[in-house]
């Protein structure tokens, strides 16, 4: 029987997550199963890779073939490595603590690279934000731009105005002003014969 370390696929439409499995060639995708070692969820940024690293290490000794996607993420989760480091182990090219100590040294140098990049897409969305903000103060400020211009016209032409109507008003009362002069002279002069 030639066994296999494939995907089996969950999740909706459109948000797929996985499992690792091992299975026979023969077994449908999401069919019949020997064991799962471990869950794959490509939705995340990194994706997440939750893996029993002993049991995995132990199939692909065993000879389990993984599928090319499956093979992408035992690499990078080390179990090529710790299989090739193991080689070595055989061989007696190093002992068992220098094994370990070559694999956990790897480990580190990839969580330190792995952190940059997480440090490096934070340091991205804060700036992304920091000018998002500033061109919507700016937009901003050119609206209340506009708002003050509009308004200071407003100001100008209502001032204009009262000024206009206060003219009127003046050349009104100048006008009535000889009028009225004219007038009181007539009455008084109305006036004083009937009083003689």
């Amino acid at each position: 029987m030639a066994t296999k370390i494939r995907l089996q696929r969950h999740g909706r439409k459109g948000y797929a997550f996985y499992s690792i499995v091992i299975a026979d060639v023969r077994a449908p995708r999401d069919g019949k199963f020997t064991e799962k070692i471990g869950t794959y969820n490509p939705n995340t940024n990194p994706a997440t890779v939750d893996l029993k690293f002993d049991r995995a290490l132990y199939w692909v000794e065993c000879g389990a073939q993984p599928t090319d996607t499956v093979r992408n993420i035992l690499s990078r989760e080390g179990v090529y490595l710790m299989k090739h480091l193991r080689g070595g182990v055989k061989k007696g090219a190093f002992d068992e603590a220098a094994c370990q100590a070559k694999f956990d040294a790897w480990k580190a140098d990839k969580q330190k690279g792995l952190s940059q990049v997480t440090a490096k897409d934070e340091a991205d969305k804060k700036a992304a934000a920091a000018e998002r903000l500033k061109a919507e103060k700016k937009v901003s400020e050119e609206i209340a731009k506009k708002v003050a211009d509009k308004k200071a016209a407003e100001a100008v032409a209502k001032a204009e105005a009262e000024a206009e109507a206060k003219a009127e008003e003046v050349a009104e009362e100048a006008a009535a002003a000889p009028e009225a002069a004219a007038e009181a002279t007539e009455s008084e002069a109305t006036e004083t014969p009937a009083e003689a």
